[in-house]
């Protein structure tokens, strides 16, 4: 049990009244329980709390405020899950073609096989790669 917090406790006297106004309430002797054990109440049982204790005709209306209040301030938890879209770069059929001729006549070049495991990895090559990938194209096959 968490330690009691100094001062007014807008929270417990809610839970009371309540509990006063509705002895049966699974609802509220489940709350009273868990904020007696924990010291607190997640932002969706504040939220059932206020909407249970609206219901009550002598609930101080400084109370419910309170209540809206701190249900203002505790912030959304989303867990739906992110679906992030990316989009797929579109894959140059030139570099594939020019890759597999340098390496049909020169099947253990270093640079070229390099190049070609970034392809296959990145499925695009940066700029400088192209270039470079260009420049031995017209060395080694456009001769």
């Amino acid at each position: 049990m968490l330690p009691k917090k100094q001062g007014i406790d807008i929270i417990n006297k809610v839970l009371e009244l309540c509990y006063q106004g509705d002895k049966d309430s699974l609802f509220i002797m489940s709350l009273m329980h868990q904020y007696e054990e924990r010291g607190f109440l997640t932002k969706k049982q504040l939220e059932g709390l206020h909407h249970k204790a609206s219901s009550i005709a002598d609930m101080p209306a400084g109370w419910l405020a309170t209540i809206e209040a701190m249900v203002a301030k505790l912030p959304n938890r989303d867990k739906s899950p992110v679906i992030r879209t990316t989009n797929l770069p579109v894959r140059d059929n030139s570099v594939q073609l020019q890759l597999e001729a340098i390496l049909e006549k020169f099947p253990q070049h270093k640079a070229v096989l390099v190049l070609q495991s970034k392809y296959n990895k990145e499925k695009q090559l940066s700029t400088s790669d192209k270039a470079a990938l260009d420049k031995l194209y017209k060395l080694l096959v456009q001769k």
